[in-house]
């Protein structure tokens, strides 16, 4: 797991992701709470070993959650779900899952319960700021990255092909 203020850990998740696939292992990533447009996709469409599907709306952090945002997460629980336990995929990223649980999207028990019943055989990423206590207990390795410096406080905006 991937969790913390700082600015790397669907990054981090995305490098293991090729890492993996270079080995030839097959990687499934679902993104939760995106929608809009991100480099990584043009990427990693190059990987024959990775599928991704994303399940979000545009903008979703900067208005209060509404119901179609549930069903994504929903959606998107339920692909990761299918994905973990038709065991093809050996790596699973769960990405931003643990915003989706803040955010009240999703339950933690739910997740929790794919997490414990998750073939032993797939590695299970999850990524997020703010993981809950529940989650971090249930994952067998956490980092918590944290930001010491960041140049958005001194006004710099998100840029393509670095942060997006």
């Amino acid at each position: 797991m991937y969790t913390g203020k700082g600015k790397g850990k669907t990054t981090a998740a995305l490098g293991l992701a090729i890492r993996a696939a270079g080995a030839g292992l097959k990687v499934y990533i679902c993104q939760f709470l995106k929608g809009g447009k991100c480099s990584e996709l043009a990427s990693l469409k190059k990987f024959k070993h990775i599928k991704i599907e994303r399940f979000g709306n545009d903008c979703f952090v900067r208005r209060p959650a509404q119901e179609k945002d549930i069903r994504e997460a929903s959606r998107g629980l339920k692909s990761a779900a299918r994905a973990i336990f038709k065991k093809y995929y050996d790596v699973v990223i769960l990405d931003e899952i643990c915003v989706a649980i803040k955010l009240k999207l999703l339950k933690p028990q739910d997740v929790i319960g794919i997490i414990k019943k998750s073939p032993s055989k797939t590695e299970l990423i999850l990524t997020g700021r703010g993981a809950s206590k529940e989650i971090i207990k249930a994952a067998d390795l956490v980092s918590d990255i944290k930001e010491k410096k960041h140049y958005y406080r001194k006004g710099v905006k998100a840029r393509r092909g670095i942060e997006y």
